[in-house]
């Protein structure tokens, strides 16, 4: 389990990064808290925050059912798709809200192979 405790710690690390992003982007950008409109770039920023807490929310759990009940050196390659997804996602929807269509792709389909790998491991485990 060390490569998927590894890759959760990176997905991790990476939301870390985004919050600092966004809170230097507040700064930066004078957007009191608890502001969270008013600037557009800010609001890029902190919309890739937030969407990341919420793609984060169905990685964590998925990553570590697939790893037990299908493969942990899947899991560990499909999360570094995530990963990557992210990052990607990041990059384009900071720079212009319609360029975060790839990364975003790649963060759903890591999640939809790590949830519904999961579920038939774990099912046909029974």
């Amino acid at each position: 389990m060390e490569w998927v405790a590894i890759v959760a710690s990176l997905a991790l690390a990476e939301y870390i990064v985004f919050m600092v992003l966004a809170g230097n982007a507040r700064g930066r950008l004078g957007v009191p808290a608890p502001s969270t409109s008013g600037n557009a770039e800010f609001e890029r920023y902190f919309r890739v925050q937030s969407n990341t807490v919420e793609q984060i929310v169905v990685f964590l759990p998925a990553l570590w059912l697939f790893a037990t009940y299908v493969s942990e050196p899947i899991a560990a390659g499909v999360g570094l798709v995530f990963i990557l997804g992210r990052a990607l996602y990041a990059r384009g929807y900071v720079r212009d809200p319609a360029g975060r269509g790839p990364g975003f792709l790649l963060t759903i389909l890591a999640n939809g192979v790590l949830v519904a790998g999961g579920l038939i491991g774990a099912t046909l485990a029974l």
